[in-house]
C-alpha cells in the first residue's frame, strides 16, 4: 500500500513493501528545515523528563560494581564477596526490571500513560533511600548483602518500568521524521549515568582521602557507598513533579478510537489519527509555517493547533475521555497471535535478550576487563585500590559508552534501525571473537582499543535499537505491554549473565565466556531479520488498515450469504 493510500479512510493496496510506505501524511510536515537531531525547547523538555529515567537506569545497574568493591572492605576485610551472594545483588535489580517491565507496561496501555507515568520514579526514589539505610554495622556480612540486594530488587522494578514507561512517551509525542532520534537521545541518558556514576565515586573518594588514607579508617568507606548511591536522589526528586503531572498525549487518545469501530468509524479514526499526529507536531515545535494541502486535507478542514503550543497545552486537546474500554491481556494475545505480529515481538524479544547476555555480561563484570589494562585496582591501599577501578570505569565508559551513543542519534534516520542493528551485532561479534582468540596475548593498549570499539559497537548497534524498535513498530494501543515484553527479555538475559558469568568464568575461562558472547551476538543479527525497517512506518496506520480490510472483508462475505451465492 502506498504512502498515499491511506488519506483518504479507504484502502487501495499496491505493490509496495509494507515499512517505510505505511506512513503517516505528516511524516515530513516537520517544516523547521533542521536536521533530526537539532531538537526544539519543547523536545529537549520531554527528554529532560524522560532521559532522567535511563540516566538513573545506568547509575543505578552500574555503580553496583565499585559499590560491591566497597563492600568487601567494609563487610569482609578485604577478601572477596561470596560468589552466590555477589551474583545475586548484581542480579537483582535486573530481577526487579522483569516485574516491573511487565506490569508497568501494560498498566500504560491498560489504564493510559498519564495515569502511571511518575509512579515508577517514585518507587526508584523509594528503593534507593532504602538501600542506603543497609545495617552493615548491625547485621552479619552475608546478610548485610541479602538486605541490599533485597532493596535492588525493589529498585529494579521502578528501573525497569521507566524502560516502556518513557518510550511510550516519548514515541506517542514524536514526529516520525524525528522518532528515531528522540528514543536514542533517551537511551543515551544510559551512557551519561554510567559516566557520571564513576566521576562521583571519584569525586567522593577524594573527599574522603584524608580519613581514609592519612587516618588508614578504611571503615568509612560505608559512607562513600552510600552518598554515591544517594546522589541519584537529586535528577530523580527534580523530575518527579514533571512526569506526574504530563497530560495524556493525542495521539495515544485517538488511538483507542480503532477499538470496537464499524468500517465507516475506520476510516474517520484514520483521519483522526492523523489529526493527532499534526496536534503533536505542533505542540513539539516542528510546525514552523502553514500546514500543506495533503495535511490539511487529512485534518478535514480542523483548525491548525498554534505552534506555540507546549507540552502543557495538551491539557485542553480534547475535552473527552476517549478511552472507553481498557486494553486487555486478551486483545494483546489476540493481535499477536497472528504471525505477522507475532514474529515482530519475537524478533524483538530474541534480540534484545541475546544483546543482554553479552552486552550484561561484559559490563557488570567489567572487572575482569579492568584488570587486564591495568585498572583493577590490584595494589596499593583500599583507597588506591578504589579511586583506580573508578578511573578506570570512567575511561571506558568515555571510550566507548557515549560516542555510540551519539553515533547512533545521528545516523540513526539515515542508515535505518535495521541496518544499525545488524550491523552493531556483527562488529561487536567480531571483537568479541579478537578478544576471546587473543584473550593472553594482546597487548594494553591493543586490548582497550579493542574493548572500546566493542563497547562502541554495542551502543552503535543493538544496545541502542533493541530500545527504538519496540517503541516504533507496534501500534500505539500494545506498543506500552509489548516494549515491556520485549525488555524483559533483555534483562531476562542479563539476569542469565549475572548469576552464570563468575561461576562460568571460572569453570571453562573468559575466553570460553566471550566466545558465549560472540555466538549470542551472531544470533541477534539472524533475528533482526524477522523486523523491518521502521523509518517514518506509523503502526497506528497499519492496525486501522487491517481491521478495516477485515470488517470489509466480513462485510462481503456477509453481503454473499445474504444474495445467497
Amino acid at each position: 500500500m502506498s504512502e498515499h493510500a491511506v488519506t483518504s479512510g479507504r484502502a487501495t493496496p499496491t505493490p509496495t513493501t509494507e515499512s517505510a510506505h505505511y506512513r503517516s501524511g505528516l511524516a515530513d510536515v516537520d517544516q523547521s528545515g533542521r536536521p533530526a537531531f537539532i531538537l526544539t525547547r519543547t523536545e529537549i523538555k520531554l527528554l529532560g523528563i524522560a532521559g532522567v529515567g535511563f540516566f538513573l537506569d545506568a547509575y543505578d545497574l552500574f555503580i553496583i560494581n565499585p559499590v560491591a568493591t566497597m563492600l568487601q572492605y567494609r563487610l569482609y576485610g578485604g577478601g572477596h564477596l561470596p560468589p552466590n551472594l555477589e551474583g545475586f545483588m548484581k542480579a537483582g535489580a535486573n530481577i526487579g526490571s522483569v516485574i516491573g517491565q511487565f506490569a508497568f507496561g501494560y498498566a500504560a496501555d491498560a489504564l493510559g500513560r498519564k495515569a502511571v507515568y511518575g509512579k515508577e520514579l517514585m518507587l526508584i526514589i523509594l528503593a534507593t533511600i532504602l538501600t542506603m539505610t543497609t545495617p552493615t554495622g548491625t547485621l552479619s556480612p552475608d546478610n548485610a548483602l541479602i538486605y541490599l540486594a533485597v532493596f535492588r530488587i525493589l529498585l529494579g522494578i521502578g528501573v525497569g518500568g521507566d524502560y516502556p514507561m518513557s518510550a511510550s512517551i516519548t514515541s506517542d509525542r514524536s514526529n516520525l521524521r524525528k522518532r528515531g532520534t528522540m528514543l536514542a537521545y533517551i537511551f543515551s541518558n544510559q551512557g551519561w549515568g554510567s559516566f557520571m556514576g564513576s566521576l562521583i565515586t571519584i569525586i567522593v573518594l577524594a573527599a574522603y582521602k584524608g580519613v581514609m588514607e592519612g587516618k588508614g579508617q578504611t571503615s568509612k568507606v560505608d559512607g562513600v557507598w552510600r552518598i554515591v548511591v544517594g546522589v541519584s536522589l537529586v535528577p530523580a526528586f527534580g523530575t518527579l513533579y514533571q512526569r506526574l503531572t504530563l497530560p495524556e498525549s493525542t495521539r495515544f487518545l485517538a488511538s483507542q478510537k480503532l477499538k470496537n469501530a464499524n468500517a465507516r468509524e475506520e476510516g474517520d479514526a484514520i483521519a483522526e489519527l492523523k489529526r493527532a499526529q499534526l496536534g503533536e507536531d505542533a505542540r513539539m515545535g516542528n510546525l514552523n509555517g502553514p500546514v500543506d494541502e495533503k495535511v490539511g486535507a487529512d485534518a478535514k478542514g480542523e483548525e491548525e493547533p498554534s505552534s506555540s503550543s507546549s507540552l502543557e497545552d495538551e491539557n485542553a486537546a480534547p475535552p473527552e475521555v476517549l478511552v472507553k474500554k481498557k486494553a486487555h491481556f486478551s486483545d494483546f494475545i489476540k493481535y499477536f497471535s497472528n504471525w505477522k505480529h507475532g514474529k515482530m515481538l519475537l524478533g524483538t524479544c530474541m534480540c534484545w535478550f541475546l544483546l543482554d547476555i553479552a552486552f550484561y555480561g561484559i559490563n557488570l563484570n567489567q572487572n575482569v576487563v579492568l584488570q587486564q589494562i591495568g585498572y583493577d585496582g590490584a595494589e596499593g591501599t583500599p583507597w588506591q585500590r578504589l579511586f583506580k577501578i573508578s578511573t578506570g570505569n570512567m575511561i571506558v565508559t568515555a571510550l566507548g559508552f557515549v560516542p555510540g551513543y551519539y553515533a547512533s542519534i545521528l545516523t540513526i534516520e539515515k542508515l535505518g534501525r535495521k541496518w544499525i542493528q545488524i550491523q552493531g551485532f556483527l562488529m561487536a561479534a567480531l571483537f568479541l571473537a579478537i578478544l576471546a582468540g587473543k584473550f593472553e596475548t594482546l597487548s594494553k593498549p591493543a586490548f582497550i582499543v579493542c574493548f572500546a570499539l566493542l563497547q562502541f559497537f554495542f551502543n552503535f548497534g543493538a544496545n541502542t535499537t533493541t530500545y527504538c524498535y519496540p517503541a516504533e513498530v507496534f501500534p500505539t494501543r500494545f506498543r506500552a505491554t509489548a516494549h515491556g515484553v520485549s525488555a524483559a527479555a533483555g534483562k531476562a538475559g542479563a539476569i542469565v549473565s549475572a548469576l552464570a558469568f563468575n561461576t562460568l568464568s571460572k569453570d571453562i575461562g573468559t575466553p570460553a565466556c566471550l566466545w558465549i558472547f560472540f555466538g549470542c551476538c551472531i544470533a541477534g543479527a539472524g533475528f533482526t531479520l524477522l523486523l523491518p525497517e521502521v523509518r517514518n512506518r506509523d503502526p497506528d496506520l497499519i492496525l486501522a488498515e487491517e481491521i478495516k480490510e477485515a470488517r470489509e472483508a466480513m462485510e462481503r462475505q456477509t453481503a454473499d450469504v445474504v444474495a445467497g451465492r
